[in-house]
């Protein structure tokens, strides 16, 4: 017990270690880099339109697509959250980021051709084009902003919050609430464009950080021994698992079971790859499909890299502080990080504090504060689109190009005012295991709309009432088993959770896979028993199709929507120009369409005089055979690591 008191006032004279002037320089240094980078931006896009905001004018290559799709996946969550479940359990986590090599190749091959073809700028707008109707669009809509505010954004507030307070000691909302604002600003200010960019430059500090931190941490664990605490209850709370340094693990008793890990992260990851607004948008704005291609390769490649930049970092971190990142007993932990189910998420935050010389700590700190931004501004703009041209343009359908933008910007202040108010529930809902929170709740709420995309990309006749009581259906199985889960808590090894086996007992992998299952059979079901979509509404909307010359009758033409139109300049790239519509009032239409009486008008601007010109998917033959190589390449080498980790 006075050893472990002592580790307590050892981490507690570690806090505030950020104060000498080589830190303070590389901080500032880098503040105004990123901001420079963001003011650069600004005046190299146009900004001025739906396209140019949203979109970066669809003119990124194919290096900022990769790059930005790493760093908007990789947030300060992953450094915390990656290197504290490592730190508890041992690599089996890693299967998160390994699976996405595969997973990624889908988003470049499959999906993204038809999102093209489709011309849309968000997802809830794909699904209105495929299956018609309103409801479907503005379930996913809701459904995605709520994820991004109550899940993505409380995590990495949270992640942000811990290691702010290990690293530096600051009041968590001064901190938390500088970094919101700051963000927002390069946000608001330049668009997708200025996001991308900075992601870009941020890719590269944070992978050189993590990088030192690996080497000093790895040199540091040669001159240590495995000093494990003891304490007087069960061995197995305290001690590592004996298959620590197993990615695939027993399908019954493994805390990450092998068909979860294989089957389960890959449902999760294609709702996450393949349908998220954040990550989509960013292959939207490439200027072809090979530079998507090539951008999902180098994502891929990148994603090799966490498991030995967190993950490792992590168990090095429970065996070099076995008392702080180890702790199991609720009364000590309680004063070693705040919260009575474990510190394994002070495992990352305590290398860095404790291993890092001068000057270095401060880069870290940087690369934190870079991941933290990244993550949150790719957001703030995509929960921006998504508002404005899905929920935004049902109220006011009149809505010019110019209030659409101003629409935009506003909405990322809503959403910081969200998250800073969202603080002290963070703050109370600490759990020991922070990967684990987020991947279960994606596992109980993600599934079905996994379900939908795939089928609505790969079964033409998957109509409307099949997918919206899918949706529905899988919605409701999924709560059925969430809501249970945070009644009654996970409970931790010491205090079991009294969660009835038969609600609790299935790991929220394997309920991934049943509820994806489900939902696909409910979606077929109703649809085969419910008359089909006519080829003629499918056109360019389906992978079957996606190559299809036909003029194609979108359903539901008496709906005022924001209609993308393609035209073609020297430099072959495109934007977008709204189609202006008759103004009449977005309450009036809204009754009218619930009443049923809203169909009986149709504008007769909305069919075109002239036919659009279609987006082009093509590739040349030299370079698509480049990608192709590539892509199999990085195949064999994903198998490989799987194969020798197993």
């Amino acid at each position: 017990m006075s050893e472990t008191l002592g580790a307590m006032e050892n981490l507690s004279s570690d806090k505030g270690t950020i104060n000498n002037p080589a830190d303070i320089a590389i901080i500032v240094g880098y503040f105004i880099m990123v901001i420079s980078v963001g003011i650069w931006s600004m005046f190299r896009t146009n900004r001025g339109t739906v396209g140019g905001y949203f979109l970066a004018g669809r003119t990124m290559t194919w290096w900022p697509v990769g790059a930005s799709l790493f760093a908007s996946n990789i947030g300060s969550g992953h450094f915390v959250g990656l290197a504290g479940t490592g730190a508890a359990s041992g690599i089996a986590v890693g299967g998160f980021e390994w699976n996405a090599l595969f997973i990624v190749l889908l988003l470049g091959w499959l999906f993204v051709p038809v999102y093209l073809t489709a011309g849309v700028i968000t997802m809830p707008q794909y699904l209105k084009k495929r299956f018609g109707g309103t409801r479907i669009s503005l379930y996913l809509s809701v459904i995605s902003l709520f994820l991004y505010i109550f899940t993505k954004i409380s995590v990495d507030m949270f992640s942000g919050a811990v290691f702010i307070q290990q690293a530096l000691g600051w009041n968590i909302y001064v901190a938390v609430i500088t970094l919101l604002l700051i963000t927002a600003l390069y946000t608001v200010t330049g668009g997708l464009a200025a996001l991308m960019y900075t992601d870009t430059f941020q890719t590269f500090v944070i992978i050189a950080g993590a990088f030192v931190l690996t080497g000093f941490c790895k040199y540091d664990l040669y001159s240590n021994i495995f000093n494990l605490p003891r304490y007087n209850i069960s061995p197995h709370c305290y001690t590592p698992r004996q298959d620590a340094f197993n990615l695939l693990r027993d399908p019954t008793t493994g805390d990450l079971p092998w068909p979860g890990v294989i089957f389960g992260i890959a449902i999760v990851g294609g709702w996450y790859w393949c349908t998220d607004q954040v990550i989509v948008q960013r292959c939207l704005a490439a200027r072809s499909l090979t530079h998507v291609k090539a951008g999902c390769i180098m994502c891929g490649y990148l994603k090799l890299l966490p498991m030995f930049l967190m993950v490792f970092p992590g168990m090095i971190s429970r065996i070099l502080y076995p008392d702080e990142v180890g702790c199991v007993v609720p009364e000590l932990c309680k004063m070693v990080c705040g919260t009575e189910v474990g510190c394994s998420n002070i495992a990352y935050p305590k290398l860095v504090v404790s291993i890092m010389p001068n000057g270095l700590r401060g880069l870290m700190l940087a690369v934190m504060l870079a991941a933290l931004m990244s993550s949150l501004a790719s957001i703030f703009n995509s929960s921006s689109t998504l508002f404005t041209m899905d929920i935004w343009t049902r109220i006011r359908p009149q809505a010019t190009e110019r209030e659409l933008i101003i629409v935009g910007r506003v909405w990322v202040l809503c959403i910081v005012a969200i998250s800073i108010c969202w603080i002290p529930v963070v703050q109370a809902a600490q759990s020991g295991q922070l990967f684990d929170y987020i991947q279960s709740v994606s596992s109980y709420l993600a599934p079905p709309i996994a379900s939908v995309f795939l089928l609505a990309v790969f079964v033409k006749r998957v109509n409307e009432m099949g997918a919206f009581w899918g949706l529905i259906g899988g919605l409701l199985m999924g709560l059925c088993r969430m809501l249970p889960e945070f009644w009654f808590g996970t409970g931790s090894c010491i205090f079991p959770s009294n969660c009835p086996y038969l609600v609790c007992g299935v790991h929220y992998l394997h309920f991934g896979i049943i509820l994806f299952f489900c939902t696909s059979v409910l979606v077929l079901v109703v649809s085969y028993c419910t008359k089909p979509i006519e080829d003629q509404h499918l056109h360019r909307l389906v992978f079957s199709l996606r190559h299809s010359k036909e003029e194609r009758k979108d359903l539901d033409w008496d709906q005022e929507e924001i209609k993308p139109t393609y035209t073609q300049n020297s430099t072959n790239s495109s934007h977008f120009s709204v189609a202006q519509e008759e103004a009449k009032s977005g309450i009036c239409h809204l009754v009218r369409r619930f009443c049923g009486g809203g169909g009986s008008e149709a504008p007769e601007q909305d069919a075109p005089e002239a036919p659009e010109k279609l987006p082009d998917i093509s590739e040349d033959p030299v370079w698509k055979y480049t990608v192709d190589a590539n892509a199999l390449i990085m195949m064999t080498v994903a198998v490989f690591m799987w194969g020798y980790y197993a």
